[in-house]
């Protein structure tokens, strides 16, 4: 079997009760087909960007899946015509990671991004530096004497 991670996105006016009975539904069904759910997570009313179907708010939920290919197109199927589901996406990963998601986890937590220090152009490394022209020979000169 594969691996997946699946988050669709519930209308605002479900209450979380509503939206655990979405989530235990689908469960049900690709437990049905062989599969089975390894994590859930809910991931709260949070802000939509735009309006979908005239919901400017979502109620957010993950659910790793480990399941045959089969059971989670019948799962997104029964998603897609659920009417309280706004949205859904199913990403196939090689692994399902341990612990909260990065949606879950203190910003403090998460890992860093590597060397970001908050500055603009690279004042790390002694400030703006000006595209060298190497078409011509005056400005590649003139820039170089002004470093």
């Amino acid at each position: 079997m594969a691996f997946y991670e699946n988050v669709f996105i519930a209308r605002q006016d479900l209450a979380q009760a509503q939206v655990d009975a979405l989530a235990d539904q689908f469960t049900a069904t690709l437990k049905e087909l062989g599969g089975e759910v390894k994590k859930r997570e809910y991931w709260g009313l949070r802000s939509l960007t735009f309006r979908i179907k005239k919901n400017r708010k979502a109620h957010y939920v993950l659910l790793c899946l480990d399941a045959p290919p089969k059971a989670v197109a019948e799962m997104e199927r029964q998603m897609g015509l659920n009417e309280d589901v706004l949205r859904l996406m199913t990403v196939r990963v090689e692994t399902i990671e341990e612990g909260p998601s990065a949606m879950m986890q203190k910003r403090d937590e998460r890992e860093g991004r590597g060397d970001r220090d908050g500055g603009r152009f690279g004042e790390r490394d002694g400030g703006f530096r000006p595209r060298r022209r190497d078409n011509e020979g005056g400005d590649a000169a003139a820039i170089e004497g002004a470093m």
